[in-house]
């Protein structure tokens, strides 16, 4: 049996309609420039924990197909505008991930981005902050990733060993998430994607919940081997980067973005040793990035936020898919 049905109220779909309207008035005000960007690519993310939907074209009348990759964010393309002198941008529109369908989840959903150029890391959480206020009438905490595991599970994420991570892993009895990653354990790269595991899902389990339940939270200065493509602190050991969460829901992920060409090749000629070293697929370098990063990138920085998480937050709603007007 068929279910034509839209997966959202139409009374939902005016609210959404709106939602997005007050998102435009917020950057209209701040004279920040709306950008669209191709959903697909040539080159995807070398992410070892983002897998993004691939399809392909017949570019001419032979039979060659050329692989084509769905955008997992705008980004790639925004700052190659940021490098051609676009100054600051936001993107509101859709992104694709290759993840089940949860509540919280949909392979096709809306994102909202943005850069502001001369922003370090904490002027964007403030505007960050400005927004959530703005959008659901909220106020922000602030608190560091460190002082978060120091306060609920009392032991520094910053200074583990090895022989630490064993310990934790069996206290807590995670070892079958580390399964994978302990086979090359002797490798640099390996001893700090374990280390990244066992934080990951420590913090998920025993510090989302009471950290973010009920009010809005910004964690700030991710450890380093977490930077993805962020600015390390002065320590070295910490990286210029947050994220929002919005009872017990990961709302956003932004940072003071990494402008050196050759640190960032590094990451992702990294990040790809892992994803081999996982079993999943190689993902090539996107050349024309690391050109616009050498072309020169504006010192900025840029967050995305899930627009149909914020928005199912600010309607009381219990699933992602009831923000949408066709869900999965």
């Amino acid at each position: 049996m068929s279910n034509w049905r839209p997966s959202a109220e139409i009374k939902t779909l005016r609210e959404r309609a709106a939602f997005f309207a007050s998102i435009r008035e917020f950057f209209s005000a701040r004279d920040v420039l709306e950008v669209d960007t191709p959903c697909l690519s040539y080159d995807s993310i070398t992410d070892v924990n983002i897998d993004p939907l691939t399809t392909s074209w017949q570019k001419t009348k032979s039979k060659n197909k050329y692989p084509l990759y769905l955008q997992t964010s705008p980004e790639f393309y925004m700052k190659r505008l940021l490098a051609a002198g676009s100054e600051d941008i936001f993107y509101l529109g859709k992104c694709f991930r290759n993840e089940p369908a949860s509540r919280q989840h949909q392979p096709e959903f809306t994102m909202l981005e943005w850069y502001r150029c001369d922003f370090d890391m904490q002027d964007l959480v403030d505007e960050v902050k400005q927004l959530i206020e703005h959008l659901l009438s909220m106020t922000v905490e602030q608190i560091t990733y460190q002082q978060a595991f120091i306060k609920y599970l009392q032991f520094d994420p910053l200074s583990l060993s090895d022989t630490d991570i064993s310990t934790l892993s069996d206290k807590y009895d995670l070892n079958v998430y580390l399964s994978n990653l302990s086979v090359h354990s002797s490798l640099p790269s390996m001893l700090n994607a374990r280390k990244d595991a066992l934080l990951d899902v420590l913090f998920s389990r025993f510090i989302e919940g009471p950290l973010s339940e009920n009010k809005a939270v910004i964690i700030t200065h991710y450890p380093a081997s977490q930077a993805s493509l962020a600015q390390l602190s002065e320590d070295q050991k910490t990286a210029e980067r947050f994220e929002l969460y919005i009872n017990n829901v990961e709302i956003a992920n932004g940072f003071t973005e990494l402008t050196d060409p050759a640190v960032q090749r590094t990451r992702f000629v990294q990040d790809n040793k892992i994803r081999s070293l996982l079993g999943k697929p190689k993902r090539e370098i996107d050349e024309n990035f690391i050109s616009a990063l050498e072309a020169g990138l504006p010192a900025c920085s840029g967050v995305a936020i899930g627009v149909d998480r914020l928005f199912m937050l600010n309607q009381g709603l219990s699933s992602i898919r009831q923000t949408m007007p066709f869900g999965f």
